[in-house]
Parts: structure tokens; sequence; C-alpha cells
């Protein structure tokens, strides 16, 4: 994977998340899938931003911790390697 960046913005009790990657790497739709989210690939597709990269925003409780990963077509997970830390399993997120 080229590169992979995960945006915050402090919000009002909240953070906002915004999960990205190239556009064309890997091949085909991308979805993050969390706790947040109880791991549903429908739940948060990458959407194309028009320069590049695709991306899916997520509100999440501010100071709290989640566990992630990607997952694209044809069943290939993979984690962020920009992401916080890592458990063995997953990537994890700190708001």
């Amino acid at each position: 994977m080229e590169f992979s960046v995960l945006e915050r913005k402090q919000l009002k009790g909240r953070t906002q998340v915004t999960f990205i990657l190239p556009e064309d790497d890997p091949d085909g739709p991308v979805s993050v899938v969390g706790d947040f989210n109880h791991w549903n690939p429908a739940a948060h597709p990458l959407e194309s931003r028009g320069d590049g990269t695709r991306a899916a925003s997520i509100s999440l409780p501010a100071h709290s911790a989640h566990s992630f990963r990607y997952l694209a077509a044809g069943d290939y997970w993979f984690d962020d390697e920009h992401a916080d830390s890592h458990d063995g399993h997953n990537s994890r997120l700190h708001t």
C-alpha cells in the first residue's frame, strides 16, 4: 500500500476521524470496519475524493480507543500502518 492517513478533528465531546487511502491501492471497493460499526463492511465504505484518494469519516466519542481494519474486495483484510497502535490482530485508534 502506498500510504494511509488518519485525520482527526476535535468536535464538542467527539472526534471526527477520517480514514484516507489511495484511490486505486488496493483495487476495488474498500471499507473501514471496526468495533465502532460492529465490523459491518457496508457501514463505512471509502468514497473517492477526486484528488487521488478515497476516504470515510466517522464521529467517535472523545478520549476513547477503538479497534479497526480495512476490508477490500476479495475478502482482503489489512491494517493501517499509521494507526496509533496494533494489538496483534487489529489496528488501534485513540481519539
